[in-house]
């Protein structure tokens, strides 16, 4: 979620088969509240799916966003043929070959054209050349502006671990996608083109080299220019520091960056006092406040079945708790302090498990629960007092990582029944002092 508050255009992949996924309809949400451009593409064509039409309703209903096909694919699951480009009026044959090559797109006139009836069915040829019309004809209408609003996605079909359709996506994403935009510091939208340097911290990744245990923060730059070894203003605390260890990375590989304008991002490493959402400037007047926060929905024990390796079991969980994708929690009162983990959804869990395993030597154990929402507690200016509280059974309390207490639900009815039995307290979907 909260890469996506450092882009300027977003791709979401649809599983032909699947459709729009729980996860999907999250992240769709922030790109929705930014306003930024979405472009779509429609996976796993040469696999049994849904029908290309079905898919674009959903899109539109779900999503409450217009859809407008680029290409469209022919043929379906094993008939898959390839894509109808309909800008350049070309037809993109599908192999299943080695190295994910391709072959060069074919020229035609129309779908009479005897190379089209050459290369594919007419059983298949058909209903395309009707669903082609059909598109034409009461189908969304491409229109550029709406695209860089979010209101349009284009949408894209393909199979991209057959390397399919995805150079099509990545020639049109450059055309189409927008240029740097703006962002809010307080109600003020600070430009790209201002000349005073500014970025905000959007991601902590621990860990990137084992063999120094570094952990790097990733900052977008949303003004100004970057230039290696620059002292800039951490708002938070008002500390200047000097950014000498700057990087751009892909995958396992690294390049020092010199410099970087608004749009880039880059990797400052060294720098254990920056956190998620702190913003980095040369002007004292910007603060950023772009992080988007969701209440957790899935909640599991962590576990350390192996005393004997307890010190790497605490390095690696302290370390990967700083990323900020996954949080614990302590049950009040509770006589061991088992770590009670809180993520949006479940896999992050299992990311977490396998980190601690392979970077950390710590094997541990996650235990499900049966909880699904959590509240942080407003005590609406009272001194907090849990002995006052009326629990339902299921219903537990527990500290965040700033001894902020939150209650713990195992459904929404309960919810409902707690803020009826408390009325002197309100519930929060975030901590009181970050609503």
């Amino acid at each position: 979620y909260r890469v996506l508050t450092a882009v300027d255009a977003a791709l979401m992949v649809i599983d032909a088969s699947k459709g729009i996924e729980s996860q999907t309809r999250k992240l769709f949400e922030v790109c929705r509240k930014r306003g930024i451009p979405i472009f779509t593409f429609v996976n796993k064509c040469d696999r049994p799916s849904r029908e290309p039409f079905e898919i674009l309703d959903e899109v539109e209903s779900v999503l409450e966003i217009k859809a407008y096909p680029v290409n469209w694919p022919i043929g379906n699951g094993p008939t898959f043929k390839g894509v109808y480009d309909r800008k350049g009026n070309q037809v993109h044959l599908f192999e299943k070959v080695p190295g994910g090559s391709f072959r060069a797109p074919v020229s035609i006139k129309g779908f009479d054209d005897p190379v089209v009836r050459d290369m594919v069915d007419s059983s298949i040829v058909d209903p395309l050349v009707e669903e082609i019309e059909m598109l034409n004809g009461v189908g969304e209408a491409f229109d550029h502006d709406e695209i860089l609003k979010g209101e349009l996605t284009p949408v894209f079909f393909g199979s991209a671990v057959n390397n399919f359709g995805v150079q099509l996506l990545l020639d049109r994403f450059l055309e189409l996608s927008a240029e740097p935009s703006g962002h809010f510091s307080g109600e003020t939208v600070v430009e790209p083109d201002r000349s005073d340097f500014s970025g905000f911290i959007f991601k902590i990744q621990a860990n990137m080299d084992p063999r120094h245990r570094d952990r790097i923060a990733f900052l977008r730059v949303c003004s100004g220019k970057f230039e290696r070894d620059m002292w800039v203003t951490h708002a938070k605390t008002g500390k200047k520091h000097r950014l000498s260890s700057s990087h751009k990375l892909f995958a396992q590989e690294r390049q020092t960056v010199d410099e970087a304008w608004a749009g880039d991002i880059i990797g400052l490493v060294g720098h254990p006092e920056f956190h998620i959402g702190d913003t980095l400037t040369e002007a004292k007047d910007i603060v950023y406040d772009e992080m988007p926060r969701f209440p957790p929905e899935c909640f599991a024990f962590l576990h350390n079945p192996n005393k004997g390796n307890d010190k790497r079991f605490r390095a690696g969980l302290n370390q990967l708790l700083l990323e900020g994708v996954v949080q614990a929690l302590y049950l009040r009162n509770s006589p061991t302090p088992i770590p009670l983990l809180a993520a949006v959804g479940p896999l992050q869990f299992d990311v977490f498990k396998h980190r601690l395993e392979s970077e950390y030597g710590a094997e541990p154990r996650i235990e499900p629960t049966s909880w699904t929402s959590m509240r942080w507690l407003d005590w609406n200016g009272t001194d907090p007092n849990a002995a006052s509280l009326m629990l339902p059974g299921g219903v537990s309390l527990a500290l965040d990582s700033k001894d902020d207490m939150v209650v713990l639900f195992p459904n929404e009815w309960l919810i409902r029944f707690f803020e009826e039995k408390n009325e002197a307290v309100g519930l929060t979907k975030m901590p009181p002092t970050q609503k």
